[in-house]
């Protein structure tokens, strides 16, 4: 076990570097620019996409335009969130969170941008079911001889959509908070995972629409509590946030003098394990939705990283940075202490069941990621096999530490993205040919 941890954080340090920041930064910003702003232009027509305005039933795909965003949100609104931000603090700082905000703001372009593409180039499998993503607009948009390409993604996304983390976190807070053993909780979330997912992607989409937006509720109002009781530290947060971006102390986990490439790449990293803009999961959930109109599903697949990021991770910095906790071994337990401290003794109950159902839905959404990845390499005759390695994945991540579950999907994220990304850049004029047809057509 000693040598699997060791080459992890070897892999790890070797695929987060510089280049692949630049890469994602510089990628969502071309994007913006591109795409004329759009993630700020057309949100009024974006959430009259998302309340069924333009649902047709015979339209091509599988889920509507809301069970694609909510099974995408289900994925990336989870233990990212709130395990994932505490990380991310204690080891960059609150200057950390900066870049977050950043990596969520030029990740909405990203994000329309490949998940237009998923939808805009959809192939028909063997059963006869249109399937999207980024190996698929790969090779369909680039031709074959980028198909090593959509490979490599299809490779890396079958490791880096197992549900490691979140069974991981979910195992973590159980043992320490109640002393349940990580079997049990890793045994029993496979039970209810393996429930839901062996019906398919619609039965997915129809469980996520009901669980997102309950928890994000549950967690939002959860957070406000601890942040107005702790009202007069906020301001005094924000400044640490922007004070720090640029390489400074870092607050809870206490490291001197942090470098700025420090604080920039583990809020980049953290931002893309968070919202997962540019890392090519989404496009998967979005390139099933019924419509005929590609760019519409890629204005609802933009408002991802908004939720995600400047919303719910905002929350989750705010009540760590108000809330006087110091930094742990586990993300999780750090934020759940932060949320005991400021709901007077309850917030460790309601977090468990925040905690249990981001973990649970994350697990149910990432199945589909990973059968796309496996059923896109070896076929629906084998790749569906597939599902059983997933399912005793939760259990075994539940066992390991959470250093090696890090390193593992961080190295494998990273080699998701760049494909997901050079796809995208070398596809993006038909993407703001696309754009401009349809803002003319439906005079936006």
């Amino acid at each position: 076990m000693e040598a699997f941890d060791n080459f992890w954080s070897v892999a790890v340090d070797y695929a987060w570097g510089m280049p692949l920041v630049v890469l994602l930064i510089g990628a969502g910003t071309y994007f913006l620019f591109a795409s004329g702003f759009t993630p700020f232009r057309a949100l009024k027509h974006t959430f009259q996409i998302l309340r069924g305005k333009y649902d047709h039933e015979n339209d091509p795909g599988e889920i509507t335009h809301f069970q694609a965003l909510t099974s995408a949100l289900s994925a990336t609104i989870g233990m990212g969130n709130i395990a994932g931000v505490a990380i991310a603090i204690t080891l960059g700082g609150p200057g950390a969170v900066f870049w977050m905000w950043v990596a969520g703001a030029v990740g909405m372009a990203t994000k329309f941008f490949t998940c237009t593409l998923a939808t805009m180039y959809r192939k028909v499998d063997e059963n006869g079911v249109e399937q999207g993503g980024p190996m698929y607009y790969i090779e369909e948009g680039l031709g074959k001889k980028f198909k090593p390409l959509a490979v490599m993604f299809a490779v890396f996304g079958m490791i880096g959509s197992l549900a490691l983390f979140q069974s991981n976190q979910l195992a973590s807070l159980l043992d320490a908070q109640w002393g349940i053993n990580s079997w049990i909780t890793g045994t029993v979330s496979m039970v209810i995972v393996a429930a839901v997912i062996l019906g398919g992607v619609k039965r997915v989409g129809q469980v996520t629409s009901k669980i997102v937006p309950a928890m994000v509720v549950i967690y939002f109002i959860s957070s406000l509590i601890v942040i107005f009781a702790n009202y007069k530290i906020v301001p005094e947060a924000f400044l640490s946030i922007f004070t720090s971006a640029f390489g400074t102390d870092a607050v809870v986990g206490g490291a001197a003098g942090m470098a700025f490439k420090t604080v920039l790449i583990t809020g980049v990293k953290r931002a893309a394990f968070s919202n997962e803009a540019g890392i090519g999961t989404a496009p998967m959930a979005h390139g099933a939705a019924k419509t005929k109109e590609p760019i519409r599903e890629g204005l609802v697949a933009m408002v991802g990283p908004f939720l995600d990021t400047h919303i719910v991770c905002t929350l989750t910095a705010l009540v760590i940075l108000t809330a006087g906790v110091g930094g742990g071994s586990d993300g999780v337990v750090m934020t759940v202490n932060a949320f005991d401290n400021g709901m007077f003794g309850i917030g460790k109950y309601v977090l468990a069941l925040v905690i249990t159902l981001f973990s649970i839905s994350t697990m149910i959404s990432y199945s589909y990621y990973s059968l796309k990845c496996s059923t896109y390499l070896f076929g629906s005759k084998f790749g569906q096999y597939y599902i059983y390695v997933y399912l005793a994945s939760i259990l075994v991540s539940a066992l390991w530490s959470q250093g090696t579950v890090i390193n593992v999907l961080d190295t494998a994220f990273a080699m998701m993205a760049i494909p997901t990304l050079i796809g995208a850049l070398l596809l993006s004029p038909k993407v703001i040919a696309a754009l401009k047809d349809y803002f003319v057509r439906m005079k936006i």
